[in-house]
C-alpha cells in the first residue's frame, strides 16, 4: 500500500476502549469500517438480517485483522424488539458496549411517480426507523446503566443536504437521520454521548452500485467523473474518518456532519460548474464574445 489514504490513520490500539455496534457490517462500507476498527483494537459487534453473510464476514474479519473479538448478531433493524434481542446478545458476549455506527441502509433509483407507497416505505423503514430503532434501543441503555463516552456516527449521504431527484426516498429518509444526530447531538450530550454523521460520496460497493448503476449506467455516468479530485474513495479513507470520530481524539466534535466525496456535492452545486467541460478552444471563442458583448 503506497497511498497513505490506505493506510489506518490512528496509532495501533487506539480504540481498545471500544465496543462498536456496526449495523449493515456483512459487507460493503460497513464490513470494511469493522475491518479498520479491529485492526486499531476495537471489539466489534455486526449486525444484518443475513446470517449467512455475517458468518463469512466474522471469519474474513478475524482472518484479515487477527483480532478474535468479532461477532454478529443478526438483526433487521425494522423491527425495534429484534433490535433490542440483538442488542442484548451483543452486551452478553462483550458486557457491554459504547460506540455504535448507523451504516445499514437500502436504496435505488427510480421516478418518483413510478414507486408504490410500498417500495417509498421499504426505504424510509430501513433508513429513517432502522436508525431510529437502534439508537433509541441503545441510547435508552446507556442512560440506564450510565456509561459513558459513548460515540455514534450515523452514514448520511450529500444530498441529505441538497435533496436530489430520482432517490426521494432515501434523500428524505437521510435528512431525517441528519437531524435526529444533531438534535441527540445537544440532548443527549448531558449524558456523555456524542453524535455525528459522514456524508460519503461515490465509494464503490457491489450490492448498492448494482441498484444504483445497473447495467451499463456505470460507464455511461461514470461517478468518478463527477468528482473534481478525478476518483471515487477507497473504503479504506472512510473507515479512517469514522474511526477517529469514535475516538476519544474526537471528543470536542458534536453534532457535525463531515463530507468526504472528493467535492463532489460542491461541483454539482455550482450553477456553472458543467464549464468544465468547455475546451481551450472554445473558451477563446468565448472570451472573444464576451469582450464583443461589452463593446455594445
Amino acid at each position: 500500500m503506497n497511498e497513505k489514504y490506505l493506510q489506518p490513520m490512528l496509532r495501533e490500539g487506539s480504540l481498545r476502549d471500544k465496543t462498536v455496534v456496526v449495523t449493515g457490517g456483512g459487507s460493503g462500507l460497513g464490513k470494511s469500517m469493522a475491518e479498520m476498527l479491529l485492526r486499531l483494537g476495537a471489539r466489534v459487534a455486526i449486525c444484518s438480517r443475513n446470517e449467512e453473510k455475517l458468518k463469512k464476514a466474522v471469519a474474513d474479519l478475524h482472518e484479515l485483522t487477527g483480532n478474535p473479538d468479532i461477532m454478529y448478531a443478526v438483526c433487521d433493524v425494522r423491527d425495534y424488539d429484534g433490535v433490542e434481542q440483538a442488542l442484548e446478545q451483543i452486551r452478553e458476549h462483550f458486557g457491554s458496549f459504547n460506540a455504535l455506527i448507523n451504516n445499514a441502509a437500502g436504496n435505488f433509483v427510480s421516478p418518483t411517480e413510478r414507486l408504490s407507497a410500498h417500495a417509498f416505505d421499504v426505504i424510509i423503514d430501513i433508513v429513517l426507523r432502522g436508525t431510529k430503532n437502534v439508537t433509541l434501543a441503545s441510547g435508552k441503555y446507556w442512560i440506564k446503566e450510565q456509561i459513558r463516552p459513548v460515540s455514534v456516527v450515523n452514514i448520511v449521504t450529500t444530498y441529505a443536504f441538497t435533496g436530489s431527484g430520482y432517490v426521494v426516498p432515501s434523500a428524505a429518509s437521510k435528512a431525517g437521520v441528519l437531524a435526529m444526530t444533531r438534535s441527540l447531538a445537544v440532548e443527549w450530550a448531558k449524558y456523555g454521548m456524542r453524535f455525528n454523521a459522514v456524508a460519503p460520496g461515490p465509494f464503490p460497493t457491489k450490492g448498492a452500485w448494482d441498484r444504483l448503476l445497473p447495467g451499463d449506467l456505470r460507464q455511461k455516468f461514470d461517478p468518478a467523473k463527477r468528482v473534481p479530485l478525478g476518483r471515487v474513495g477507497a473504503h479504506a479513507e472512510l473507515a479512517n474518518l469514522v474511526s477517529y470520530l469514535l475516538s476519544e481524539y474526537a471528543a470536542y466534535i458534536n453534532g457535525e456532519v463531515i463530507t468526504i466525496d472528493g467535492g463532489e456535492w460542491l461541483k454539482g452545486a455550482g450553477q456553472f460548474n458543467a464549464f468544465d467541460q468547455v475546451s481551450g478552444h472554445q473558451w477563446d471563442m468565448l472570451e472573444q464574445m464576451i469582450r464583443k458583448a461589452k463593446k455594445k
